[in-house]
Order: C-alpha cells, then sequence, then structure tokens
C-alpha cells in the first residue's frame, strides 16, 4: 500500500488517507493532480464531473464550459485514463452524467429562480452535426468514447429524480433521469452483488439490484444547488469496494463521496478546484470526520 512518501503534490510530499484520517482533499485541477497519484492504488472511482453548458463554477479554463462539444468530451476522457491508471487491475469506475440541450438560438443562459448556479454569461453554440433545440447524448458520448479508450462499459443505470426540478417546457417532457455508468479496468474485477441486493416486492427474499434507482435529489444547506445524493454514492461503494479500501472522486465538489465513503469505514482521496466548494464540503464532512486533510 502506498504510503505518505511516495504521494507528492506541487513539489511537496502529500498524505495518503490513514485509518485515523480516511478523508483527504487535493485543492486543485483534477488534470494536474491526479497524475500523483501511484499506479494502482485506487480500488473505486465514483464521481459527478461538470456538464457541459450547464453551470459556471466560477473558475478559468474550467472542464464543462468549453465552447466545443468534443473539446468537452476529450478533457474527461483525458482525465478517466489517469483514474484508469490509478486504478487497481480489479478496480470500478461509476460515472454520473446527465445530458443537455442545444440552444435555441441564446448565447446566455438565464438565471433560474431554482437552480442560481444555471444563470451563465455564455452557452455554448449549437455542435457540428446538431440542430437548434436538439437533446444532445453528452451522457452517451462521453460512454461510448471511455469505452473506445480502453473502459469496459459494464451498465447503464438511469437515476430517476421523483423530485426532479420542474420545467417551463412546453414542446417536450420534463427530464426526471440522469445516467450513472458503471466501468471497469479490466474485464474481471470487483464486485459485491450481495452488498446492494434488494428486497423482492413479496418482501419474502432478496434480488439483484435493478438498472433503474429511484433516489431523490438532496438540497444543500450550505449552497445554492442540488449536491451529490448520498443514496446515489453508497451501492456504488458497497459494490465496488471493502472496508479500508481506497475511493477516489476526481471532482469532489460538496464533499458527498467523502462522507459516504468514511460512514462506510472506506478512505477517499478527493481533487476539487473551486474553494469554495471545499470548504461546503469542510462542514459537511465534519459529520463524520472531525475535518478534512487539506492539501494543495
Amino acid at each position: 500500500m502506498n504510503t505518505a512518501s511516495d504521494m507528492h503534490l506541487c513539489g511537496k510530499e502529500f498524505e495518503w488517507p490513514t485509518a485515523n484520517n480516511q478523508v483527504v482533499v487535493l485543492n486543485g485541477d483534477t488534470r494536474e493532480l491526479i497524475c500523483a497519484i501511484p499506479d494502482n492504488s485506487v480500488q473505486c472511482a465514483v464521481t459527478s464531473p461538470p456538464y457541459w453548458g450547464v453551470r459556471d463554477y466560477g473558475v478559468s479554463d474550467q472542464i464543462g464550459a468549453e465552447p466545443d462539444l468534443t473539446a468537452y468530451v476529450k478533457s474527461l476522457v483525458d482525465v478517466f485514463r489517469e483514474v484508469r491508471r490509478v486504478l487497481t487491475p480489479d478496480g470500478t469506475f461509476w460515472l454520473n452524467i446527465g445530458n443537455t440541450y442545444s440552444s435555441g438560438g441564446r448565447k446566455w443562459r438565464d438565471v433560474d429562480d431554482k437552480n442560481k448556479g444555471r444563470g451563465m454569461s455564455y452557452r455554448p453554440p449549437t455542435p457540428e452535426g446538431f440542430k437548434k433545440k436538439d437533446l444532445i447524448g453528452v451522457a452517451w458520448l462521453l460512454a461510448l468514447e471511455c469505452q473506445r479508450d480502453g473502459w469496459y462499459l459494464r451498465n447503464d443505470i438511469i437515476w430517476y429524480k421523483p423530485n426532479c426540478q420542474p420545467e417551463s417546457v412546453k414542446d417536450r417532457l420534463t427530464v426526471a433521469h440522469e445516467y450513472l455508468f458503471l466501468f471497469s479496468k479490466s474485464e474481471r474485477y470487483y464486485f459485491d452483488q450481495d452488498a446492494i441486493k434488494q428486497q423482492t416486492t413479496n418482501g419474502d427474499g432478496l434480488k439483484n439490484r435493478r438498472t433503474v434507482w429511484s433516489i431523490n435529489t438532496e438540497p444543500c444547506p450550505e449552497a445554492h444547488f442540488a449536491v451529490f445524493p448520498k443514496a446515489l454514492v453508497r451501492p456504488c461503494i458497497m459494490a465496488g469496494s471493502c472496508p479500508n479500501d481506497v475511493i477516489l472522486d476526481p471532482f469532489y465538489g460538496a464533499g458527498t463521496t467523502g462522507i459516504v465513503a468514511k460512514e462506510l469505514g472506506r478512505r477517499c482521496i478527493g481533487i476539487e478546484l473551486n474553494r469554495e466548494y471545499i470548504d461546503i464540503a469542510q462542514k459537511r464532512t465534519a459529520e463524520v470526520q472531525g475535518s478534512l486533510i487539506l492539501e494543495g
């Protein structure tokens, strides 16, 4: 197992998560910092990266703000190639990603009273090959590029959101789902099916978990956006790892992956560019760990 002496960040050592300090967060661009994590050192990765053209995170050169869809997909495929490198040979990667629509002609996104983070001064142009108002299957475009890059694509899971955000659209249905893709590094990998089995309909036994998960979004009092729900992260970590294993979230956000990892007796490394989000994660993680180990 790797120790602190194996880990270097911007020319200095940083601390590998231990039994006493299970959640370590690196502050900086994941495209740079993930390179410091050793090969084959993480058992499971769970993340929800910035969606394309949906939210302004207030950071220059941010992933998700690329004017070109191809550049956005390439940026994430490059990051996830590093995720594959750091995973153990039997490791898994769980990716939550949603689709989006091309603009109807506007070059900005109006402020949304229900979601303050969605007001932006820019809006990506309609990608080549698409039409105005087209549904852009970003989730599947990304999943298929990851597959071509070497990942084994094992499941597409529908995250159904019963409390989805209302939409005022009049010419299509309200979107109430996102995708959760299960990837593996190798043909054979660790997967604890028993840990996430569900009750049968009549309640007299257990059945394998299905690929449609009904999970409410979770508000975050410290932020103006819904966070990665713990109920979405928990089965990923339970199926993909054992106690004391290391979990990675290269887009740590408000820290849900670390909180769930700690609750389940795992360790966690998170990488987050936005210091404001790390401050939010610090407050939320205090529920299960005195404080984050913050590096960078």
